[in-house]
């Protein structure tokens, strides 16, 4: 099923829509910032494994996930306040950053140090959707074969995924660029990845 919302200003009807699926466990392929993800609700376990048999994923591997703010993200994750000052200055945005991970996530998302990885986007279907369900949502990227890009346009993705997901939303065209990866889990930030978020930061 693909359903359209403005990818500029998201009607909140169809983004209570949406919700009401993921809470009931649903897998959903999404706009980001850095390209159409597929996720589900952090909580449900069951969405989690199915993902995972999507993705093809080792089981220690785990996902990282969206939360809609700051304040949200330290439920899940402990922020030094060197994190915390870099996370307020650079977020939202195309960031992914490894933090350690609190007894509220699921043993599936976190590694084996016990870290995870968090990221609050910028694109407002992505907030909206994370500010309405007030769960994390579980953040991957869609399926390709190596050497190519993922799908970025909706239809496409609805032809290759639809039967496997519960929703696509269609939120416009949007190209791949993975997210920088910062590492604030020691003293400094380490920089894994430099993808779309500036890095001089973190520097």
């Amino acid at each position: 099923m693909l359903l359209e919302i403005n990818p500029e200003n998201p009607q909140q009807r169809l983004i209570q829509q949406v919700v009401e699926r993921l809470q009931r466990g649903a897998v959903i392929c999404y706009p980001t910032d850095t390209g159409y993800g597929i996720g589900c609700d952090l909580s449900s376990q069951k969405a989690v494994k199915k993902i995972t048999l999507i993705k093809n994923r080792p089981k220690d591997k785990p996902f990282s996930f969206m939360c809609s703010d700051l304040k949200h993200i330290s439920n899940y994750a402990h922020v030094s306040n060197i994190a915390y000052r870099l996370l307020k200055k650079n977020l939202p945005g195309p960031y992914t950053f490894v933090l350690p991970g609190t007894k509220l996530v699921p043993k599936a998302m976190a590694t084996k140090q016990k870290t995870v990885g968090i990221r609050v986007p910028e694109n407002p279907i992505c907030r909206m959707l994370l500010q309405t369900l007030g769960n994390p949502i579980v953040n991957t990227s869609l399926p390709h074969e190596e050497g190519e890009l993922p799908a970025t346009d909706p239809y496409e993705i609805e032809e290759l995924f639809g039967k496997r997901v519960d929703l696509v939303i269609d939120g416009g065209t949007v190209y791949p660029d993975p997210s920088s990866l910062i590492d604030l889990t020691g003293d400094f930030p380490e920089v894994l990845r430099e993808g779309k978020g500036d890095v001089k930061p973190f520097l």
